[in-house]
């Protein structure tokens, strides 16, 4: 398989291209747009649009490669993708990303379409601005059609597709802590980093499951409440993010939660930990704060959470990784559902959902758990679940790929 593995690190087509807009005070911007369509072998392109200031060709082309893998872990048969824009929608107005997304889909939309490329949320992408993009593509198509997934309303047919990420993460976690002789119900110190979407649905799914998430973080810091996140207080946090309050506000109301600045939640003692903020987030010296924790498994929500040099920590140190491409391929399965029933006019309802996503992530964790035994690896080894979904993946899109030929 070397010369396939030469021709998927290379992606299929990268598209760039200028993204010109105009603020609330009549001051003209540009901002760069990208999409790298990175492998089509297993069908239509699909994966997120993320606007943040950290975007670039880079950044854009390693989440191509790891989405490609997370999509070829699914029961769907799905290519890997990913795009987005520099553009910070943060403290804009709604007038203003309304502009941004309309300009940035004048160029996209002659790159995507059902049978080409499907966009999802991601970081910076969320409701609000998968609406206005989709509107601008119906607009500039005259079609009404499944090219992004994931909004609200007319462009899904689905309860539950924007927790489905964070719900599937804590049902591979109780996989992985199955097979450890160990159940999620009851664990007391749960770390969670990031205060997104993602986030926000792997706290409300914790205390729903009977765990309790204790920690959150964002840009300036964390936040962390021993007694331990609940319904009231989850239903808290939420009203403050939809208000863009920082997380520090939460300490007003509750006293005894404490917010660390220019800090990551690592060091503190926890049973499992949940990185959900982005990639890289946690390093060599994050990966030694949280072997003295007493962590025993890491259940990556962001794309590829831990660096390389955090890995070969946790690994000597006998700590389970669960990596993202696996544990967060839930929004991917909940999209597959989504865009198999739609073309019925279906309509799935929370608990069909929820049903259905519990089934594929335990098919997902099975897949991993199988292909890391026939290359020597038992499944409580650190290295397990990291090799496994890497080689079940990979094995998936290099078969499509020898079947296809030189293309």
């Amino acid at each position: 398989y070397l010369h396939v593995l030469e021709s998927l690190l290379e992606p299929e087509r990268v598209i760039i291209f200028r993204v010109p807009w105009v603020d609330d005070k009549g001051e003209k911007h540009v901002n760069r747009g990208f999409r790298v369509q990175f492998n089509q072998a297993l069908g239509p392109y699909k994966g997120g649009l993320r606007f943040h200031p950290s975007v670039n060709l880079s950044v854009l082309k390693f989440l191509g490669l790891e989405q490609t893998l997370k999509n070829a872990l699914s029961t769907f048969s799905f290519g890997g993708a990913e795009g987005g824009s520099d553009f910070d929608p943060k403290g804009k107005s709604d007038t203003e990303v309304m502009r941004f997304c309309q300009s940035f889909m004048d160029e996209l939309f002659h790159h995507i379409g059902p049978n080409q490329d499907t966009l999802t949320g991601d970081i910076g992408v969320g409701f609000r601005e998968l609406g206005y993009l989709y509107g601008q593509y119906r607009r500039l198509t005259g079609e009404f059609e499944c090219a992004l997934v994931g909004g609200r309303n007319l462009l899904a047919n689905s309860n539950l597709h924007a927790e489905a990420a964070g719900h599937g993460l804590v049902y591979y976690a109780k996989h992985v802590l199955a097979d450890l002789n160990r159940d999620i119900k009851g664990l007391r110190l749960c770390l969670i980093s990031g205060s997104g979407k993602l986030a926000m649905h792997v706290m409300e799914k914790l205390i729903a499951v009977g765990a309790v998430p204790v920690s959150l973080s964002d840009s300036k810091g964390f936040l962390l409440d021993d007694e331990g996140f609940d319904g009231s207080k989850a239903m808290f946090l939420k009203d403050m993010k939809s208000q863009q309050k920082p997380l520090r506000e939460y300490t007003r109301r509750y006293v005894r939660a404490k917010y660390f600045d220019d800090a990551r939640p690592w060091g503190e003692k926890c049973d499992l930990a949940f990185p959900c903020a982005t990639q890289n987030e946690l390093n060599h010296s994050d990966a030694l704060a949280i072997i003295s924790s007493g962590c025993h498994v890491i259940v990556e929500g962001s794309d590829m959470s831990c660096t390389a040099e955090a890995i070969d920590v946790l690994r000597k140190s006998k700590i389970i990784v669960a990596p993202s491409k696996a544990a967060n391929a839930g929004g991917v399965a909940v999209s597959g559902l989504e865009m198999a029933s739609k073309s019925n006019q279906m309509h799935w309802t929370g608990e069909e959902v929820d049903t259905k996503l519990q089934e594929l992530m335990r098919d997902i964790y099975q897949k991993s758990v199988a292909a890391a035994a026939a290359c020597g690896h038992s499944k409580d080894g650190p290295e397990a679940l990291v090799h496994g979904a890497n080689v079940a993946g990979f094995l998936r899109v290099a078969q499509a790929m020898l079947e296809q030929g030189c293309v």
